[in-house]
């Protein structure tokens, strides 16, 4: 499994916007996409490419929060203010990208973003429904049966538990 962060369609997305390419090296690069998926689909790869989609508030309240946090801090880059306030220049590249790479043996597959976890279990779930598999064969699991207390109690200490964020 290869997993490409953005990688593959800079090009497409960033590079475009913040006139890091011309707009016929854009062109090329879109035209030349689905051939190149196509090769690599036909030589038996499995591709699944996944756009994680964000609304303007959930952006807006994830860069805030890195703004005050020390932990997060380090991901707030000036590229990142920059393209902060070209959100419709990034959709219409997108919808772009969408129009010349969204096909039918190499398809975008776009997961609502604005809760990470529940995007994660979507992205994964169906991650995994695209990968025929065969199940493994294993022996029906028995749970032992537990020893008795033997005069055991719990004890009356006070235990310093962790504050549970989640």
């Amino acid at each position: 499994m290869v997993i490409f962060d953005r990688s593959w369609y800079n090009r497409a997305g960033v590079e475009r916007v913040m006139g890091f390419c011309t707009e016929e090296q854009l062109q090329k690069f879109l035209k030349m996409v689905p051939h190149v998926e196509r090769v690599i689909v036909d030589s038996g790869v499995i591709l699944l490419k996944y756009w994680l989609e964000v609304t303007e508030e959930e952006q807006t309240r994830r860069l805030e929060s890195r703004i005050d946090d020390g932990r997060k801090i380090w991901k707030l880059s000036p590229m990142d203010l920059k393209s902060y306030s070209r959100w419709y220049e990034y959709s219409r590249a997108r919808d772009e990208m969408f129009a010349a790479t969204d096909t039918k043996f190499a398809p975008w597959y776009v997961a609502r973003s604005d809760d990470k976890r529940r995007a994660r279990l979507n992205i994964i779930s169906h991650l995994l429904a695209q990968i025929p598999y065969k199940k493994a064969p294993r022996e029906k699991i028995k749970l032992p049966k537990r020893q008795k207390r033997h005069g055991y109690r719990e004890p009356d200490y006070p235990f310093k538990f962790i504050k549970e964020r989640y």
